[in-house]
């Protein structure tokens, strides 16, 4: 039957399948002998393994979400933007849902800034609730940042409109928060929820850094996102910081 389709039919009919369709689609031009056909067989075969892998790799960063699944309502805590010298750290919280389906989660260092977009809009959209908190300059500047990253992890939790029953956090305990805690070393990348989070945290602060290029354009903040560049410690000594630099932060370079 196979060989009654041609070459660009079976490669249309392969690429257009959903992924987890793929194992009964090759079936159907399994007895093609065409070398052409074998090797969109084998294409498709690998894109499919990848799926699988990709699968395995979401289902070991639940475990935590497995570990504490009797808890309805699991939130995953990360932030954005301790190290820079210019602008706000920023939280994220997130709670998904249970046995959550959303592919290729992970730190958000990890991910293309066009991967973490896509991720962001599905988070969004799929999530039981997100939060988004932030410290400003000034109150990093104020009370250092380690006490302005707590500020806005608690003020992402308020901001969830759903209370939850625990939380994970990457690597810290947050002070005056009575939610239950679990403290996860590199959280981001073991557990999916955590990932979620930096995910939408990065996304959320990066486009906050974009728009803060346009108003000071000499930083590079567009690219650089507040970071300590060259050329962005070289604009600090030729023009002075601007009122997004965190005077704590960059007295070695005025």
């Amino acid at each position: 039957m196979s060989m009654a389709y041609s070459l660009a039919e079976i490669k249309k009919i392969l690429t257009e399948c959903s992924v987890d369709k793929i194992p009964e689609t090759i079936e159907l031009f399994r007895d093609d002998t065409r070398t052409s056909v074998i090797k969109e067989l084998e294409k498709a075969n690998g894109r499919f393994k990848k799926y699988q892998d990709e699968l395995a790799r979401i289902y070991a960063i639940s475990e935590y979400e497995r570990k504490y699944g009797d808890y309805t309502y699991i939130c995953g805590i990360d932030e954005v933007g301790r190290g820079p010298l210019a602008g706000p750290v920023v939280a994220g919280a997130v709670i998904l849902p249970k046995n959550c389906d959303i592919l290729y989660i992970n730190d958000s260092k990890k991910l293309s800034e066009k991967k973490r977009e896509e991720l962001y809009d599905i988070i969004m959209e799929k999530a039981v609730a997100t939060g988004i908190g932030y410290a400003s300059v000034e109150r990093i500047d104020e009370i250092n940042i380690l006490q302005a990253t707590f500020e806005a992890m608690r003020d992402a939790i308020s901001k969830l409109g759903v209370l939850p029953d625990i939380l994970l956090n990457d690597a810290v305990t947050i002070p005056k928060v009575t939610i239950p805690q679990v403290p996860i070393i590199k959280g981001d990348a073991k557990s999916i929820s955590i990932g979620a989070a930096s995910i939408i945290a990065k996304v959320t602060r990066d486009r906050l850094m974009v728009d803060y290029d346009k108003v000071f354009p000499e930083y590079g903040f567009a690219s650089n996102k507040g970071y300590g560049s060259s050329q962005h410690i070289e604009a600090i000594k030729k023009y002075g910081p601007c009122p997004i630099h965190r005077k704590t932060f960059i007295g070695n370079f005025i």
